[in-house]
């Protein structure tokens, strides 16, 4: 039948009902109109749009557009009747309850396959959401493009009770490359591949749409040219009747490029999450509000939670007190002032495990925007092994360096016994026979006790001359003297000195003067000092402080300055600093300063406590420089 002889008040041709049940699947709302201006032909879109009860039927009076809209509506039919096409971006429509809605519609000509006129078609598309957001942000950022008839957007086809071709529109046109006249009667087994043919992919297909009312898929479809694309295909049953003959609606819809960007944004986040998974710094991403919107694998192991149990909850509830309730306070003044000092930075702070334990980690915050929000992401490393470690290398160092004093004290203990034992027992002797001489009270006893007593002289003498002797070994030592970089001696002693202190929050700096000439030092001995001085300056502070380290040149010495942040000495023990056996410290036997001494003494330097260098302690020592004929002679 043609389409020509289409009279749609009598229905002598089954048309209109045939295009009827497609209509309604069109996301839009969609009116026929005569040349009478009635309305013969609507989707349920429309019915609910302007308020048409959903089981009535047409023909409608144009007044039921009229009557929500006051524009000229007769004036835009006529013009379409006219041949022309009339489109509006956005129109305000007010219902029947007082409500208010927008739409962007467009009017164009209905005409039969020899070019009349036939009546109007209208589409409307509800956009109320979209404008009312306009409205709010009152900021119009771009122009609406031109509204294009929605179902230019779907390849629309009617096919008979055999999958034969009846109606084929523009939209099918534009996405497959056939023309109407070239497939009207052809089966549409031309929009599959060969291969699909011959394993009657097609007919499969109708059948299930036959059996089921309706075959809704994801498959694939073929153009003129024989190229292929991706397709959303859903293909209806239309049950016939004595009037109108059963057939099957087909609508097409190209997803090739949306499948395609599904496609690379779900590889790029399976490559994102594995790599995720193997970094060993654990990653927690949130929104301005402190919402968790990334939980990493790491994550999950370090703090307890699965990313399902965090994910859209408040990132404070990793942290204990006080940081939990002081975080929000923090978010709030950087979104208020947009500045923030952790940015970028990297901190020592403390998480809070699902079993509630409490673990240090660093922290390291970077900002990120992505999907038109701002986000932070942090990268966390748990410090509890590693903390751990270096204190245990801390007590192990000072259990080592116990060790060592006693051992020294003790072999000193038992030179000095040894080598005084015999003038002590000599002395004793005579002192013993003095006494004996005296009771008998002879007439030589008088010369014989003061022979002793020079005789005892003599001995407590070689006891003094044992103890110098026994002074100036110690002084000596076994000193190796080698041609060092005082820069390289204080920071290899700093390294070792202040091991295991960052958990404590203490500080360490070097400050190196220019021009600084070598020294010619035993450099274990040296270092020895440094050390000592050093761990006395952090014992000293405890906790949250700092240590510094000087080198400067004094003349024809190098000047070590030692100073730290911690309480300094009492006035009335600095004269005593340096003495044997006088300490401060409850397990401490007084003799380090003492034996520091002894060192620089031996080396030719000096070392003394400065009060004014520092609002802590400050301890200083030099050494001899190397002269520039020792420095470049043989």
């Amino acid at each position: 039948m043609n389409k020509a002889d289409i009279n749609f008040r009598t229905e002598r041709i089954p048309y209109v009902r045939l295009v009827a049940p497609m209509i309604d699947q069109i996301p839009a709302a969609i009116a026929l109109f005569d040349t009478d201006l009635a309305c013969v032909l609507c989707n349920a879109r429309w019915k609910g749009l302007f308020d048409l009860p959903a089981d009535s039927g047409p023909p409608y009076s144009p007044d039921h557009v009229s009557s929500c809209h006051q524009g000229p509506w007769r004036k835009v039919l006529g013009q379409a009747l006219d041949g022309e096409t009339i489109a509006s971006d956005f129109d305000r429509l007010e219902r029947a309850d007082g409500g208010v809605e927008w739409i962007r519609w467009s009017v164009s000509p209905w005409k039969d396959t020899k070019g009349a006129v036939r009546g109007a078609l209208m589409v409307c598309e509800d956009i109320t959401a979209e404008m009312e957001q306009h409205l709010r942000s009152k900021v119009l950022k771009q122009e609406l493009s031109l509204f294009i008839d929605i179902a230019e957007n779907f390849a629309l086809c009617m096919l008979d009770d055999e999958g034969r071709i009846t109606i084929w529109n523009q939209g099918a046109q534009r996405l497959c490359g056939w023309r109407e006249a070239e497939v009207q009667g052809r089966h549409f087994d031309i929009l599959f591949d060969p291969s699909e043919r011959e394993r009657g992919l097609p007919q499969r297909q109708l059948e299930l749409a036959r059996k089921n009312g309706s075959f809704r898929d994801r498959c694939w479809r073929t153009r003129k040219d024989g190229s292929r694309f991706l397709a959303e295909v859903t293909i209806s049953r239309v049950e016939g009747d004595d009037v109108l003959p059963s057939g099957f609606g087909q609508i097409v819809r190209d997803i090739t490029h949306e499948d395609t960007q599904a496609r690379s944004l779900e590889a790029s986040t399976v490559l994102l999450r594995s790599i995720l998974d193997t970094v060993p710094e654990a990653l927690i991403v949130i929104d301005v509000d402190g919402r968790i919107l990334l939980f990493s694998k790491t994550a999950e192991e370090m703090f307890g939670y699965c990313a399902h149990e965090v994910i859209g909850r408040n990132v404070s509830m990793l942290m204990p007190s006080p940081d939990r309730e002081e975080h929000d306070g923090h978010m709030q003044r950087y979104r208020s002032q947009g500045e923030s000092r952790v940015i970028g930075s990297k901190r020592r702070v403390y998480g809070l495990r699902k079993d509630g334990t409490i673990f240090p980690h660093s922290l390291r915050i970077g900002e990120a925007f992505g999907g038109g929000q701002r986000m932070f992401a942090g990268f966390v490393q748990d410090l509890t092994e590693k903390e751990a470690t270096e204190a245990r290398l801390e007590e192990l160092q000072r259990e080592l360096a116990h060790i060592a004093r006693v051992s020294e004290m003790g072999t000193l203990a038992t030179s000095i016994a040894h080598e005084l034992n015999q003038p002590l027992m000599a002395i004793g002797n005579i002192v013993q026979t003095s006494a004996e001489l005296l009771r008998r009270a002879e007439t030589d006893s008088i010369e014989k006790v003061a022979d002793a007593l020079e005789q005892a002289g003599h001995e407590a003498l070689r006891a003094g001359e044992i103890v110098k002797r026994l002074r100036s070994f110690v002084a000596r030592g076994e000193i190796e003297r080698t041609l060092e970089d005082p820069g390289r001696l204080v920071r290899d002693a700093i390294a070792l000195g202040t091991a295991g202190t960052r958990h404590r929050n203490i500080e360490r700096s070097v400050t190196v003067g220019p021009e600084l000439k070598h020294v010619f030092v035993d450099r274990v001995q040296i270092q020895q000092v440094l050390l000592n001085l050093m761990r006395n300056a952090v014992d000293a502070i405890e906790r949250d402080g700092e240590v510094n380290v000087a080198i400067t040149c004094d003349g024809s010495a190098v000047r070590f300055t030692v100073t730290d942040s911690g309480p300094g000495v009492p006035p009335e023990r600095i004269e005593r600093l340096f003495e044997p056996f006088s300490t401060t410290k409850k397990d401490g036997m007084g003799m380090g300063l003492a034996i520091c001494r002894t060192i620089i003494e031996a080396h030719g330097g000096r070392i003394w406590y400065d009060p004014d260098l520092a609002d802590g302690a400050g301890f200083v020592f030099t050494v001899p420089c190397l002269r520039e004929e020792d420095e470049h002679g043989d």
